[in-house]
C-alpha cells in the first residue's frame, strides 16, 4: 500500500465515518478498485477505526468527560444504597440509554457476524446497503418537527437506534445516517439525535477495534508499511472532525437529500460496473 493509497483511504474512513455515506461500503469499494486485499491491510484498518474515535473523543471531549463523571457518581450511589437514580440527571440519562442503544448493537453484530462478513465478498451487496442508505435518508429528511431531550426519551427509542445501528454493520450502510434515522423516527430534536449518533458510536466502533486486533496485529505490521498507516491514521481524524462539525450543520439544517443523490449514484455506477463485469 502506498502513501497515495492510505491518504485516500484515511479520508474516506474519516469523512463517510460521519457522514451518511457508509465508510465499510466506501473502503471495501476502494480496495476492490485499488486491488488491495483486506486481509493485508488489517491493521491498517483497525488503526483507522481508531483515528475515528479520536475524532469523536476531540468533539465531544465535555460530553465525555461529564459521562465519566458521573459514571463515578452513579457507582457511589449504587453502592451507598441511594440505587442508580437514572433520572437525577440529563447526564446520566444520557449515560443509559448509550448502554441500552449499545445492547441490540452488540447481540446483532455477535449473532450475524459471519453473514455480515460473507457481505463485504459481492460489490453488489455494498450497493444494495448504499441503495437502503438513501432511502433512509430520504424518509430522515421529511421528518416533522422533533424536539425530544435526552430526558423525554425512551428506552425503546434507544433500542431502536441501537437495531438501526446493528443493520450499519451490513456494508454500504451508513452507521451514522442509520442512528440518525432512528433518532428522528423517534422524535429526538436534531442536534441531539446527530449528538446520540456520534456518542454511541464510541462503544461500536471500540468494541469492533477490540474484537478485530487481536487477529489483525498477530500478523504483525511490515516496517515499510508504518508510514502509510500513520499518515492514513492522522488523515482519518482530521477529516473526522471536520465531517463531525459538517454533519451537525447539515441535520440541522434539513439538508440530506444531496447525501441520498450522492449514495444512490454511487450504487448505480456500481450496480453498472458489476453487469458489464458479468458480461
Amino acid at each position: 500500500m502506498t502513501y497515495l493509497q492510505a491518504i485516500i483511504l484515511g479520508l474516506v474512513q474519516g469523512l463517510a465515518e460521519f457522514l451518511p455515506i457508509s465508510s465499510s461500503g466506501h473502503l471495501a469499494l476502494l480496495q476492490y478498485f485499488f486491488g488491495v486485499e483486506a486481509d493485508s491491510v488489517l491493521v491498517f484498518t483497525v488503526l483507522l477505526h481508531v483515528g475515528t474515535l479520536i475524532s469523536v473523543f476531540i468533539i465531544y471531549w465535555k460530553d465525555i468527560v461529564e459521562l465519566i463523571i458521573e459514571l463515578f457518581r452513579t457507582l457511589k450511589d449504587l453502592f451507598t444504597g441511594k440505587g442508580l437514580r437514572i433520572n437525577s440527571s440529563p447526564t446520566r440519562r444520557l449515560g443509559f440509554m448509550i448502554i441500552v442503544a449499545t445492547i441490540p448493537t452488540a447481540i446483532i453484530g455477535l449473532l450475524f457476524e459471519d453473514f455480515f462478513e460473507s457481505l463485504y465478498s459481492s460489490i453488489i451487496s455494498i450497493a444494495i446497503g448504499l441503495l437502503f442508505t438513501g432511502l433512509i435518508l430520504l424518509i430522515a429528511e421529511k421528518m416533522g418537527k422533533s424536539n425530544k431531550d435526552v430526558m423525554e426519551m425512551k428506552w425503546r427509542h434507544a433500542i431502536f437506534i441501537g437495531c438501526m445501528q446493528g443493520i450499519a454493520i451490513c456494508p454500504g450502510v451508513s452507521r451514522s445516517g442509520s442512528t440518525l434515522f432512528g433518532g428522528l423516527i423517534a422524535g429526538l430534536e436534531r442536534e441531539f439525535a446527530v449528538k446520540f449518533a456520534f456518542l454511541i458510536s464510541i462503544p461500536s466502533i471500540l468494541g469492533s477495534v477490540v474484537l478485530e486486533a487481536p487477529d489483525a496485529f498477530a500478523q504483525g505490521v511490515d516496517a515499510a508499511m508504518l508510514g502509510p498507516i500513520i499518515a492514513g491514521v492522522v488523515i482519518a481524524a482530521i477529516s473526522g472532525i471536520l465531517a463531525i462539525k459538517a454533519m451537525i450543520k447539515v441535520v440541522a439544517g434539513k439538508k440530506l437529500f444531496g447525501f441520498t443523490i450522492y449514495v444512490w449514484l454511487v450504487a448505480i455506477v456500481v450496480l453498472g460496473y458489476s453487469l458489464i463485469a458479468l458480461v
